[in-house]
């Protein structure tokens, strides 16, 4: 087959690592070529060097056949090279036809020619197969959505070869099954894709070859066909990695959270969570399932009191934390690893050593009185890298600077190290590789044995089986139903995610009968 893409012996380095060492790739023409690795492996920075992010000190690139010099991302896109990044790049108070034809809008004499543009972006998106309202505004839109307004805005643009960094790491699992088809789409049209990605169930769907890397270096090459998840695991690790958690029967205590008839507003003022009641008892792990946008972001901002909720009740411990000051809820003994690690997690611009203590900076022994003790911030902050090998130069480089996986595990440290009666969890493993995810799966079931109450909110389904012992399905802000974890199948919940009844079930299998 055409190689449309080959890198060769390609050397990256950064102040203190090696990002990328000796590394070799290529990509063949109509193929699904996924890089998969560890978080910091060095996938997005090679990734990034074909895009003219960054320049290699060593190696060459050759597109279609012939030597490229890629200096910045307007070269790479003048090649036909597009990229969609894991955190995506669009203005959020624009339609999805002005971002996708911004810097390269189509002009009737010196105005926008707007009526060209949409029937533009109509005709493109037809195209592919992508179904998407013009006219929406990016910030009221779902996640999947956007993400597809990224991967047109490329295709506007006429790239022939697609990089995809992370593309599932905030979808459903209906949304990722409709980017399987579009990634099918692209290869029927002759487009060529790159996938970064650590999830081994998508490598095995829409993959045809798989490139693993790990600490910067190839470590195999392999036609997706000829491979399985276990081997996968083990040439990205190093190891043999565990996929399934041991865990013993909950052994349940007092309710440490109790939700009575709590009503909450979105962004636009509707309601977004309705009249919900809900308990979390100490020594069990209560998962929240449902497709993103029913209502569990705001249930979980009105907890930790980031929004406003409207009317009911919300106590820890029996103590009254409704509409408190996120200090008062976090002193009362609630942690909360954020959905969004960049926008609640972590200041980018600090240091991993101020990040490692936010939130109780201003406590013992890390504060004596208006003065910060520094030797104790920088000791317990090495103590949490070690402990969830957070990969690093050291604890001075700023929390931009790590890969996202790495972002996450220095939250997910930071929040168990404070020790709450409850611990809510949102998304704890997004953006994470198979190895940080069996670790922190078990720090997680850990927290729930030392009789911790967890509050778990995922939008990946396996994770919310393998980890909870009661789930609670939410449909459009309200709880449908409760589930104990025996008695809950892919099926039942998926049918509850929808806005359907397990009685409707029990009813088609009699009427079967």
């Amino acid at each position: 087959m055409t190689k449309v893409v080959e890198m060769k012996n390609i050397t990256k380095v950064f102040p203190g690592t090696i990002a990328n060492d000796d590394v070799n790739f290529d990509l063949e023409k109509g193929e699904t070529h996924v890089l998969l690795g560890e978080n910091g492996a060095g996938k997005t920075t090679l990734m990034n060097i074909l895009y003219g992010l960054y320049q290699q000190e060593k190696g060459e690139i050759y597109i279609n056949g012939k030597l490229a010099q890629i200096n910045n991302p307007n070269d790479a896109i003048k090649l036909g090279i597009g990229m969609v990044h894991q955190h995506f790049m669009l203005v959020h108070n624009f339609t999805v036809a002005e971002n996708i034809i911004l810097g390269n809008e189509p002009k009737k004499g010196m105005k926008i020619d707007m009526k060209k543009a949409i029937d533009d972006v109509v005709e493109v998106s037809k195209k592919y197969g992508f179904k998407i309202d013009p006219n929406a505004i990016i910030e009221d839109i779902t996640v999947g959505q956007q993400q597809k307004v990224e991967i047109l805005k490329a295709l506007y643009r006429g790239a022939e070869i697609l990089i995809l960094d992370e593309p599932t790491a905030v979808l459903t699992p209906q949304e990722i099954e409709e980017l399987g088809v579009i990634i099918d789409n692209l290869k029927a049209q002759g487009k060529s894709v790159i996938l970064i990605t650590h999830k081994l169930k998508e490598v095995m769907k829409m993959s045809d070859r798989v490139t693993i890397i790990r600490r910067g270096k190839v470590t195999g090459i392999v036609k997706t066909k000829e491979t399985n998840i276990d081997q996968l695991a083990e040439l990205m690790v190093g190891r043999k990695v565990n996929l399934v958690i041991n865990k013993s029967k909950a052994k349940m205590g007092n309710e440490v959270l109790s939700i009575s008839k709590l009503n909450v507003n979105d962004h636009r003022n509707l309601p977004a969570v309705k009249d919900l009641s809900l308990s979390v008892k100490a020594g069990e792990v209560l998962g929240i399932a449902g497709v993103d946008g029913n209502g569990q972001s705001e249930l979980v901002e009105a907890i930790t009191g980031l929004r406003k909720a409207v009317s009911g009740t919300i106590k820890i411990d029996g103590k009254d934390i409704f509409n408190k000051s996120p200090r008062a809820v976090m002193e009362a003994g609630v942690g909360h690893v954020p959905e969004d690690r960049h926008k609640r997690g972590l200041i980018l611009k600090y240091s991993l050593f101020e990040n490692a203590v936010l939130g109780f900076h201003n406590k013992k022994p890390y504060s004596k009185g208006i003065v910060m003790d520094y030797k104790e911030i920088r000791k317990h902050t090495k103590d949490l890298i070690e402990q969830f090998d957070v990969r690093t130069p050291n604890d001075e480089v700023m929390a931009s600077a790590l890969s996202g996986g790495n972002q996450q595990k220095l939250i997910v440290a930071r929040e168990i190290s404070k020790e709450p009666a409850l611990q809510i969890v949102c998304q704890p493993t997004r953006g994470l590789d198979v190895g940080a995810i069996e670790y922190i799966h078990k720090r997680i079931i850990d927290e729930r044995d030392k009789g911790k109450a967890v509050l778990l909110v995922s939008l990946e389904l396996d994770e919310i089986m393998a980890l909870s012992d009661r789930i609670a399905v939410m449909y459009d802000g309200q709880v449908v139903d409760i589930l104990d974890r025996a008695e809950a199948t892919e099926q039942k919940l998926g049918i509850l995610m929808a806005g359907g009844s397990l009685k409707d079930e029990k009813k088609e299998v009699k009427d079967l009968e």
